[in-house]
């Protein structure tokens, strides 16, 4: 199989280059480069696309988009945040839709931010968007597959949830802290965290991949997401130290702004019901520090 990967440089898709080669199939990247060298290259800010149309690509994975959590949201790292996924996804959308080779699957990211903050409530993905900065990027960035949809190619939409690594994201980050002994929850703590660790998610994409009646927005999330209280108790467990810190609401709001409702203080317990009535088996359903910590998953 040929697989075709847009932000194939960061912590997802090398964790899918990785996972697909080793299984046996061809992987192209797609590159950003202003001079449109490679076979397969783009410039997405200003609307360049090559596509080397000899090669016949099977599955195409979009996962291009500036980091969301890193820095404060200014106006400008919004506008970033915002134009680095809608005008790729497009870009690539429409090229898709025009070759007269068509790939049988794009498979394209999005989050479990589509909701917004929903409190205790469990959302499916027949939920609506919610009304927050992240709930607006997630909508748009879902419609902009649109075209290549409506050319009769298969397209996913993957809402993500908080991907468990200690190669990198969020578990990445806090892990100095907690090894400090200077961890603890976030505002409440009963915040739910939606997650998924790095190997499940290459065999749930596995899975879509040869899955093809599978289509549309798909929650890319284990069965049961945990409480901030509680994954805070079991990284210090994890980790051997205590966690007994309470960082509040007002500072996090200082030191990350609107980023601190969004992404840190906001709950969001999605579950994923498509993924499970097509019939996957999660491979871990259960939230344990401790094996991904010590890289047994990897």
């Amino acid at each position: 199989m040929n697989i075709l990967i847009t932000g194939a440089s960061g912590l997802i898709g090398t964790a899918l280059k990785r996972y697909f080669e080793a299984n046996g199939h061809n992987v192209f990247i797609m590159r950003r480069h202003r001079k449109m060298e490679a076979p397969f290259s783009w410039w997405p800010d200003n609307y360049l696309i090559q596509y080397d149309d000899s090669i016949k690509i099977d599955v195409v994975i979009n996962l291009a988009g500036d980091s969301i959590s890193s820095g404060r949201w200014t106006k400008e790292k919004k506008n970033n945040i915002f134009l680095s996924r809608i005008n790729s996804t497009r870009l690539l959308s429409e090229k898709l839709a025009k070759l007269a080779r068509k790939p049988e699957l794009f498979i394209s990211g999005s989050a479990v931010g589509y909701y917004g903050d929903c409190g205790d409530e469990i959302v499916t993905e027949n939920h609506g968007a919610g009304s927050g900065f992240l709930s607006y990027v997630c909508k748009h960035w879902e419609d902009a597959t649109s075209p290549a949809e409506t050319a009769g190619i298969r397209t996913v939409k993957l809402r993500l949830g908080i991907v468990m690594t200690p190669k990198g994201g969020m578990l990445e980050k806090i892990m100095l802290p907690f090894k400090l002994g200077l961890g603890g929850k976030l505002g409440t703590g009963r915040q739910f965290m939606s997650w998924i660790c790095l190997e499940e998610l290459c065999h749930v994409i596995e899975f879509i991949i040869n899955n093809k009646n599978l289509g549309g927005a798909l929650n890319i999330v284990s069965p049961k997401p945990i409480r901030n209280s509680d994954f805070t108790k079991r990284l210090g467990k994890a980790l051997h130290r205590p966690a007994i810190f309470i960082i509040p609401k007002f500072i996090l709001k200082l030191l990350y702004g609107e980023m601190a409702d969004e992404v840190l203080l906001a709950s969001t317990r999605a579950i994923p019901t498509k993924l499970e009535n097509a019939g996957y088996q999660f491979i871990k359903p259960e939230f344990s520090l401790d094996k991904i910590i010590s890289n047994e998953y990897y």
